[in-house]
């Protein structure tokens, strides 16, 4: 599941909707929606504003740049990330040696997962 897809569903059930009652609101299909959520399919820029505009939220936190974050070092730098791009960096930085590892080679470290993970 994407990371859109993952906050569509959670918005959705958050508010008490099923599948084809959100479909209603946005004018698409129950099934629209499931793709959405299981990131089969990306829903348009117009569907996408429509989202924003049931749930209250804004178009950043679908592409998953909801959160400001500043460098440790330096104050003038700064990205927007997903909450759970923080969440999975500030877990990863509890793993010591993995996390020296991948500042280190960061390609060949992940390289490493995958081929692990297969």
């Amino acid at each position: 599941m994407t990371l859109m897809g993952q906050r569509i569903k959670e918005l959705r059930k958050k508010n008490h909707l099923t599948q084809k009652e959100l479909g209603d609101r946005l004018n698409v299909t129950k099934v629209s929606v499931c793709c959405y959520e299981k990131g089969t399919r990306t829903p348009s820029l117009e569907t996408l504003v429509d989202l924003s505009n049931i749930f209250k939220v804004n178009l950043d936190y679908f592409l998953g740049n909801d959160n400001y974050v500043v460098s440790d070092t330096n104050d003038s730098y700064g990205m927007k990330m997903a909450k759970e791009e923080i969440d999975f960096i500030t877990e990863l930085r509890k793993y010591t040696s993995l996390h020296e590892r991948l500042l280190e080679d960061p390609k060949r470290t992940m390289e490493l997962i995958d081929k692990k993970l297969r």
